[in-house]
């Protein structure tokens, strides 16, 4: 009983092989013994034909060996060959107004998802003793500018010393010449012109100082003035608040946040393009968008990213959208189709797509030969799948495309074809598409 199980395992196991390894082989041997067997009845035929004088069947025998299909004439039509990219949209601008010094909140709050202008005082701060700091400083910027007159002053007297001890000097040595002073004389004016010439260095300094004064003065009372302007938190642009802003009485320190606005008009969508497909999207290109809600909206391109993502290997593209009445938000999922240059297609129903032997997708057409029409499979690219058809480039200007029967062919087997008007059976309306997106 286990032998025979162990035999039956045995011829399973060889009749599988045959079938599946040795197919070819066992086809051809197959194909071999029906060809001797079609050449007898041939023979036998021929024989009885010409023994009653009639004409070989040749012809007759070729015709019915071809292998009927159904195939459409189809010629090849101008469609805008967009590129389509996933993204989601994004505000123009987002930014985090967060307080510079420290201070008690002392305006009232304003609510998330408010409009506020750009300029508008946001979060106000306690000044506290700043005011005193700003009065303190401008009076010693007055007292610095007070002390400019005597600088001058003192600086004017040096000035007239100095000449005074000129002259005495310029007299001595004279009169040192002739014998009518003595040498004494002569290095007391000199020490005399000296000390004059000090006395102009120290009241330039003098005057240096008092303007130097002035400038750290005037200093000071620039850095209250800015300390008393960081009490009042603006919005740095025209905005929606994505958040409340701090509450009236909580303590503000430098970095905290007093509100989040966002701009969202115009508003971006930002997708990532493979880089298969960036040389085909350029600067300025028209786009269309559709959110997930079903809205459609329309911008241009405004950035495409020189560097790629180093995970991804993708660019960053932006479209700008206008957004007047703010219907769009930031973070919705959208599909975006990019015009660029338009190209030459052929719209076939989905079904006559097929695979060669090597995985190569394509269809089969009828390819007219001396021998009559045979089959012939042309690779094609897949540029658009739409609910009447898809859209595929590689065929020739005009083709008869195989639509039924595509699975049963391979490349040169004769077929009879029989064409029908249109592409899928009254399915394929869809008008060719030339006009760029707008």
């Amino acid at each position: 009983m286990r032998l025979f199980s162990i035999l039956a395992a045995v011829v399973a196991a060889l009749l599988i092989y045959a079938f599946v390894f040795e197919r070819d082989r066992l086809t051809a041997s197959l194909g071999m013994v029906d060809t001797a067997e079609t050449q007898a009845d041939t023979t036998d035929t021929s024989g009885a034909s010409e023994a009653d004088g009639t004409e070989g069947t040749d012809g007759a025998n070729e015709t019915s060996a071809a292998i009927g299909v159904v195939a459409v004439h189809s010629r090849a039509e101008m469609i805008d060959n967009a590129v389509i990219v996933r993204g989601q949209t994004e505000a123009q601008r987002q930014v985090d107004a967060r307080a510079e010094t420290s201070g008690r909140v002392v305006s009232e709050p304003l609510r998330k998802g408010a409009f506020v202008e750009a300029g508008q005082i946001m979060c106000e701060l306690d000044p506290g003793t700043r005011k005193a700091a700003l009065a303190e400083a401008e009076a010693r910027r007055a007292e610095a500018e007070a002390r400019i007159p005597e600088a001058e002053a003192r600086l004017a007297e040096a000035q007239a010393r100095l000449a005074e001890a000129e002259i005495n000097d310029t007299a001595a040595s004279r009169l040192s010449e002739s014998g009518f002073a003595s040498d004494t004389r002569v290095a007391g004016t000199r020490a005399a012109l000296s000390a004059g010439k000090a006395a102009v260095e120290a009241a330039k300094s003098g005057l240096d100082a008092a303007r130097t004064g002035i400038q750290s003065a005037a200093a000071g009372v620039a850095a209250a003035r800015e300390e008393l302007e960081r009490l009042r938190i603006a919005a740095p642009f025209a905005g929606l608040l994505e958040s409340d802003t701090a509450e009236l009485g909580s303590l503000l320190q430098p970095g905290a946040l007093c509100a989040t606005v966002i701009q969202l008009d115009p508003i971006k969508l930002v997708g990532f393009v493979p880089e298969t497909a960036v040389d085909r999207i350029e600067t300025g290109s028209m786009a269309r968008a559709q959110l997930v809600s079903g809205r459609e909206v329309t911008g241009q391109v405004s950035f495409l990213s020189r560097s790629a993502d180093p995970e991804t290997r993708t660019f960053r593209v932006e479209v700008t959208v206008p957004n007047p009445d703010l219907a769009l938000r930031d973070g919705q999922t959208a599909e975006i189709a990019i015009a660029s240059e338009g190209t030459s297609a052929h719209l076939l129903p989905q079904s006559a797509l097929t695979l060669n032997d090597n995985g190569v997708l394509g269809v089969r057409i009828v390819s007219e030969t001396d021998g009559g029409a045979r089959a012939e499979f042309v690779a094609v690219t897949l540029l658009r799948d739409t609910p009447n058809g898809i859209w595929v480039a590689g065929l020739p200007e005009a083709a008869d495309v195989i639509v039924i029967g595509q699975e049963y062919v391979i490349d040169g087997v004769p077929v009879a074809a029989t064409f029908r008007e249109d592409k899928a059976g009254g399915a394929l309306t869809e008008a060719p598409r030339t006009e760029a997106i707008q």
